[in-house]
């Protein structure tokens, strides 16, 4: 099939199907799960390599590292919004997921060279090339499903798995390649890390190059834009974004929130609001409630990416992680939260189909997901208080739990809200829409850094640092979670019967 195949405008294809969804959904399942491979691969070793290689290992670097790798996810997901639009307006979805691509495996090589100001250019270009990517892929999939179709979130949390099942082999990988086969336990090659991750991530270009056609022509260029001038004019744009995201990497976190992410978010609930009153009180409504669920969505990730910064130091110095003398490796850890999706996904993914209309609302789905991470941060106040041992250590089982509980929290949360945003975006938006999403998750992802770096203190982080930041992260979690259980009904009208 050519790029010029168009689909019937607003239509679904009639696409064939494997195992009750859509054929291409497994594609796409595929396409995700090679990009995410790479993503994760570098996500475990990040801090700790920025800490090894820039600071000589000092604990005075876990705050800038910690800094520096939320700012880093900021602007991965705040880049979405253009992307999203990008994708909407000028290329077309499934040239802008090609594009992505080629762009993030080239800073995935970027950052294997241990130079501090390549490896931030490095870091640059992948975020560059993620906002081309990541929310496209998930629109894709909703694109799959006609309007009020069933299968939809059902698709989605099988979507996910394909998320976590590379990000569960990435961490295993890569861990033990640095650790066992180019490097040691005390000196890992972590640049081997980020070319395996660039590896994966040419694989996922590959995989869609070839799997597209599947598509039936959903995600084609808009009408007028099928030549190649528009890709190129997007590379270009995508270059000289690169420099600007570097000098963003280098600004205080403080700064780079309120500043730029929060300005940026602002603008964009404007624009998104200002459409759904051009198309009427209903898309109004729904609109406003997508928007009112991003601010619990920003204080969920907050919270739960303290997985690649806080918790990889909190592993590394404060856990107990011989077992039977052998040592777990702290990358390991970042597999949990993975394993843990793959295992409880598709009870949830049945779970949510069986209930039928008992199904519980998106605010309330995304409550329990609040909650559930809260709860994860009452079981690290209760190790760090009560079981210390005279090493200064807390029970391997106890991080492991927190990230079991953290993954409960986040299938009730991360998938059900890429689905809303295709149920709520204004028909126009909905690539700009799920922009927004990824927005609120990259605020949340830069207040994660500037929270861990509280958690570790100027010095490195303690027993005590690190109870009393997980205290406060409690507290907060539990009481949104309660509020948003209490306006559930409230959001639930506005949405006007979407499920």
């Amino acid at each position: 099939m050519s790029d010029t195949t168009t689909a019937t405008a607003g239509a679904v294809p009639d696409y064939p199907t494997t195992m009750g969804h859509p054929r291409p959904l497994w594609m796409l399942f595929m396409t995700e799960f090679w990009e995410r491979f790479a993503f994760y691969g570098i996500r475990w070793a990040l801090t700790l390599y920025i800490v090894a290689q820039f600071y000589q290992g000092s604990g005075t670097g876990e705050q800038p590292a910690n800094q520096l790798y939320g700012a880093y996810l900021a602007l991965v997901y705040a880049a979405a919004i253009f992307g999203g639009y990008v994708a909407d307006r000028i290329i077309g979805y499934q040239r802008s997921i090609l594009l992505g691509a080629a762009i993030m495996a080239a800073g995935l090589f970027m950052i294997a060279w241990p130079n501090e100001q390549v490896f931030k250019f490095g870091l640059a270009t992948i975020i560059a090339g993620n906002g081309l990517f990541k929310p496209i892929i998930s629109t894709l999939v909703g694109r799959l499903y006609p309007v009020g179709d069933e299968r939809r979130d059902s698709g989605f949390t099988i979507f996910y798995m394909g998320i976590n099942l590379g990000a569960m082999i990435s961490p295993i990988l890569t861990g033990w390649l640095s650790d066992k086969v180019f490097g040691t336990d005390s000196m890992p090659t972590y640049k081997i890390v980020f070319i395996i991750s660039g590896i994966g991530m040419l694989l996922s270009l590959v995989w869609f190059w070839f799997g597209r056609r599947q598509l039936l022509g959903t995600g084609l260029p808009p009408v007028g834009g099928e030549g190649l001038g528009r890709v190129l004019m997007t590379f270009v744009g995508a270059l000289v974004a690169i420099p600007v995201f570097y000098l963003l990497l280098t600004i205080k976190a403080d700064t780079l929130n309120w500043w730029v992410l929060t300005p940026m978010f602002l603008a964009l609930c404007a624009l998104i609001i200002t459409e759904g009153v051009r198309e009427g009180p209903t898309q109004r409504d729904r609109a406003l409630a997508m928007l009112l669920i991003f601010v619990f969505n920003v204080l969920f990730w907050m919270f739960f990416e303290q997985a690649g910064s806080s918790f990889n130091f909190l592993a590394d110095k404060i856990v107990d992680r011989d077992i039977g003398g052998w040592t777990f490796p702290v990358g390991w850890f970042q597999s949990v939260n993975s394993l843990a999706i793959i295992t409880i996904a598709p009870v949830l993914a049945w779970l949510w189909l069986k209930m039928g209309r008992a199904n519980p609302s998106i605010p309330r789905k995304f409550g329990l997901g609040l909650i559930f991470n809260g709860l994860a941060f009452l079981l690290l106040m209760v190790a760090l208080s009560d079981m210390v041992d005279v090493q200064g250590k807390i029970p391997f089982w106890t991080l492991f739990m927190v990230y079991v509980i953290q993954s409960v929290g986040e299938l009730c949360l991360s998938p059900i809200g890429l689905s809303m945003v295709t149920k709520l975006a204004p028909v126009r938006l909905v690539g700009f829409g799920m922009g927004g999403w990824f927005l609120s998750t990259g605020i949340g992802n830069n207040l994660s850094g500037i929270f861990a770096g509280h958690v570790s203190g100027e010095g490195g982080m303690t027993v005590a640092s690190a109870l009393s930041g997980y205290t406060f992260g409690f507290w907060l979690l539990l009481g949104a979670g309660v509020l948003l259980f209490l306006i559930a009904p409230l959001i639930a009208r506005l949405m006007h019967g979407v499920k």
